[in-house]
């Protein structure tokens, strides 16, 4: 994976969501805050910016409502109202930007309210998501945010968790939202929630549910029916549980972001005012924004909801759509990548820890609030990693680190130390210290010493479904009609002869004649040939879902397994028994009572390897390195870690220490394609 960076310990795992690491920080937000001008920011001159009052510690609480439009007291909560952007209603007096000291394509009196600068800091954390399970709860609040009162966090809402059947509805454990946001409140943190229904992120499908891509009239971020009806009846149960915990009500909620990046979408224009339009008729009334690509704003926002942008550098045209759809608006980067995400098979993405210092102390200078994202790296544990479209389907690999101020287990990097240093030279108020380090342990190796070749693992899976033709594994008729999500599917029909194999696969597959294997097939292999052979052998085809797009209209067509009919010879396949191989917890729960082999000394194909390890009487965290398998999952207690390649860049897997039990743990390895030799861990 990536060289190991110096440690930070933000110890906490879960709360909320868990997909992204133990616990997931991602968007750290500063904002210019309270009084006066910020040192090194650029001067405003006197004849047109009125001198503020003094202003008492309580007036600068309600700084940030106040720059962005707010009243000065509490909104009332009106269903069906919204808090007004540039109503005027405070009075607050507004100093424009000096023309010729903000270098950027904006009106010259873009106007800064007067609380708005570097006396203080606030910071957005931004916890993507958190899986069922995942992670135990915290287990010191004082590691969480280290500092202030005045600071945010936002959070993306992941549909494909809280709904993943249609109608069943998941709010409990580690997916209590409420909860979650309460934590927050009591932590003394602002929350900005980010609802979707579409929110990206680089995980599978953009958080949407993949049951959607049963109905093939269904289009995805449009209004079409089918589409809003499941909007509809997933806000009906998720935006109730928002509303109370709003500002108004005395609640941490300060703001609500609308869908996430639609203009690099933009399908449908009236989706967006749809969208609007439903969070206010529930009973949202705090500031509504809208977060584009810098060259997108024109084509995502909403008029009436602050427009935000989304960079990777600072430029002079940066602000160029931004100025043409408001001109008296605070500025907002609600996405400042410090970073990037990595791709299997590709190079590991660094950027300049130089080139993120400088250029937030341009937004210092310039008085730009804005977002780091990502703050804290995180994991894609289990099978939730999105993917990307260049030219090919490429996925995200499992760790999300991102080349993030702080690494997926919480260490510290030098652009921690860079940026810690620089907003402490605008702070007037002293940081706090430094969280304690979170201990790493090296365990020792782990030699499996069974294993299962799958096809003795079929009787353990759910009963498989029979069909006539094959069906992608969206549609197949399982979980109450909600087809399957994630995983692998496995196909199986009787084959008489050999010839020209034709099949349509998404992501990619394994075809297999009994236990044999005789080729690949997945968007660029479309056919092989299967050599004769006498009497009727059996046809597998083993399909993979590498992880569905998350970005771009690609989406609409992330069906996966078989997509369409299965032919020998330009004679179509029929009587196909199909397995689901979701990998949950309970299947592995059966799987102990299954009769294991001892390891031969070599095996070819798809099977599961259990071994033991060894964490001692206080585990810690790790990370496991496969150097001598190939491909596959690894399940740590039948949790699903994520996956490991050795195509690269990723070279060893996250393990938190709160996944494992005191002394031993169960850790068996579904490898695709051979056996290896042993799992090390490294600290």
């Amino acid at each position: 994976m990536q060289t190991r960076r110096p440690r930070w310990t933000l110890r906490p795992s879960g709360a909320w969501w868990l997909q992204r690491s133990h616990l997931s920080l991602g968007l750290f937000s500063f904002f210019s805050f309270l009084g006066t001008p910020s040192p090194g920011a650029q001067p405003c001159p006197a004849a047109i910016c009125p001198q503020p009052p003094v202003l008492t510690e309580e007036d600068c609480r309600t700084a940030l409502a106040v720059a962005l439009g707010w009243s000065r007291r509490r909104p009332t909560c009106d269903v069906g109202s919204s808090v007004a952007l540039g109503s005027g209603r405070h009075s607050w007096p507004l100093r424009p930007a000096e023309a010729n000291a903000f270098p950027f394509s904006l009106p010259p009196l873009s106007p800064f309210s007067q609380c708005l600068s570097w006396k203080r800091i606030v910071g957005i954390f931004f916890l993507p998501f958190v899986l069922s399970g995942f992670a135990p709860r915290l287990k010191h609040k004082q590691d969480v945010v280290p500092g202030r009162s005045h600071q945010l966090q936002s959070s993306y809402v992941p549909w494909n968790l809280h709904e993943p059947e249609r109608g069943r509805f998941d709010f409990s454990g580690n997916l209590d939202l409420e909860a979650f946001v309460l934590l927050a409140a009591e932590l003394g943190l602002w929350v900005i929630l980010r609802p979707g229904p579409y929110i990206c992120s680089e995980i599978d499908l953009g958080g949407l549910p993949s049951w959607l891509l049963r109905d093939p009239q269904l289009k995805l971020r449009t209004t079409s029916k089918g589409f809003t009806e499941a909007v509809d009846e997933y806000f009906d149960h998720l935006i109730p549980k928002v509303t109370p915990l709003q500002y108004c009500r005395g609640g941490p909620v300060i703001a609500v972001q609308v869908e996430n990046e639609y203009g690099s979408f933009n399908k449908d224009r009236n989706y967006m005012p749809y969208l609007h339009k439903t969070l206010l008729q529930r009973g949202i009334v705090e500031l509504l924004l809208t977060s584009d690509s810098e060259t997108d704003v024109l084509k995502g926002h909403i008029k009436g909801v602050l427009a935000t942008v989304n960079l990777k550098r600072l430029h002079k045209d940066a602000f160029n759509q931004l100025s043409k759809v408001q001109r008296d608006k605070p500025l907002l980067i609600m996405e400042y990548w410090v970073g990037w995400f990595d791709k299997w098979g590709d190079t590991h993405n660094v950027k300049d820890a130089n080139n993120v210092e400088h250029t937030v102390s341009e937004f210092i200078k310039y008085e730009i609030s804005f977002n780091v994202y990502m703050f804290h790296g995180g994991t894609n544990f289990g099978f939730m990693n999105g993917a990307s479209y260049v030219r090919k389907h490429i996925g995200v690999v499992t760790s999300y680190d991102y080349d993030a101020v702080l690494t997926e287990a919480g260490d510290y990097t030098e652009k921690y130390f860079k940026l810690r240093k620089l907003l402490g030279s605008v702070s007037v108020i002293p940081l706090p210290s430094l969280p304690k380090l979170t201990p790493k342990a090296v365990y020792p190796p782990v030699t499996p010493s069974l294993y299962l070749p799958l096809w003795d693992v079929l009787q353990y899976l759910n009963e498989p479904v029979k069909l006539n033709q094959p069906v992608n594994m969206e549609n197949l008729p399982i979980n109450n009609g909600s087809g399957q999500s994630y995983g692998f599917i496995l196909y199986e029909t009787p084959l008489c002869s050999g010839g020209h194999l034709h099949a349509l696969v998404h992501d990619t597959a394994q075809v297999f004649l009994n236990e044999t294997i005789v080729g690949i097939l997945n968007e660029d292999i479309r056919a092989l040939q299967i050599p004769q052979f006498r009497g009727c052998q059996l046809l597998r085809i083993l399909v993979e879902n590498q992880g569905r797009l998350n970005f771009s209209w690609k989406i609409q067509n992330e069906q996966k397994g078989l997509t369409g009919s299965v032919t020998i010879n330009n004679t179509p396949l029929e009587n196909f028994t199909v397995y689901s191989l979701e990998m949950k917890m309970s299947f592995f729960e059966r799987l102990r009572s299954a009769t294991w082999r001892p390891v031969p000394g070599s095996h070819l194909g798809p099977a599961f390897y259990r071994g033991t390890l060894r964490a001692g009487s206080s585990p810690k965290d790790t990370f496991l390195r496969l150097l001598n398998w190939n491909y596959g999952f690894v399940f740590i207690n039948g949790r699903n870690l994520g996956r490991y390649w050795n195509i690269g860049p990723q070279e060893s897997l996250y393990l938190p220490g709160t996944w494992l039990h005191p002394e031993d743990n169960e850790i068996i390895l579904f490898e695709k394609m051979k056996s290896g030799s042993d799992i090390q861990s490294i600290d």
